[in-house]
């Protein structure tokens, strides 16, 4: 067993019988009483956010993952088929595990999956995508108002807004965490 002197950002530890990842810790030594930590805890399977305190030397469970690479092949269903990229062997992975992200990821893409015994924790997509515009309204010339977007729809389905400027064909980076566009990495 550890205890919470062990913390340090992106640990994974069991609280509540959940996997949580330590997003962020401070070590409190306060005048009067015992000393404490307060952190900030990301629940691994459900995304939800939440601040715990524990008393210092407190013991937790710290909870040992394994990552692997793998590549997104295919929709089937509620799961998507993942390939692993060192022993090729298919996985079906729950689509709810990729969360939002999942309308940007595009067949070949590669993404890394946690695991404790064997069991999938959660997935992680790439921050960033490579997208091209399939279809978008027309940017006119003057139309240049600062700020001014439109939508315009990715290669994988998903729609987005995007500046003026943007015209179909063009390459966009996209946030997958967020759904926004970053750059234009390719124009025709």
């Amino acid at each position: 067993m550890a205890d919470t002197s062990d913390f340090r950002n992106g640990l994974i530890i069991k609280f509540r019988n959940e996997p949580y990842v330590i997003t962020e810790f401070l070590h409190v030594k306060p005048g009067k009483g015992g000393a404490f930590v307060r952190t900030t805890l990301k629940n691994l399977k459900t995304g939800r956010v939440l601040e715990n305190t524990f008393r210092a030397g407190e013991s937790i469970e710290i909870i040992r993952v394994e990552r692997r690479k793998f590549q997104y092949l295919y929709r089937d269903g509620d799961f998507l088929v993942c390939m692993d990229n060192e022993t090729f062997e298919q996985i079906n992975v729950p689509i709810e595990l990729f969360g939002d992200s999942v309308e940007f990821l595009k067949e070949s893409t590669e993404v890394e999956i946690l695991f404790s015994d064997n069991e999938i924790i959660t997935v992680e997509p790439p921050i960033f995508v490579n997208l091209t515009v399939t279809q978008t309204e027309p940017g006119f010339r003057g139309n240049t108002a600062t700020g001014a977007v439109k939508p315009a729809t990715l290669e994988t389905g998903a729609t987005i807004n995007v500046p003026l400027f943007i015209e179909i064909g063009d390459v966009l980076k996209v946030d997958t965490r967020t759904g926004e566009y970053v750059e234009r990495v390719k124009f025709n």
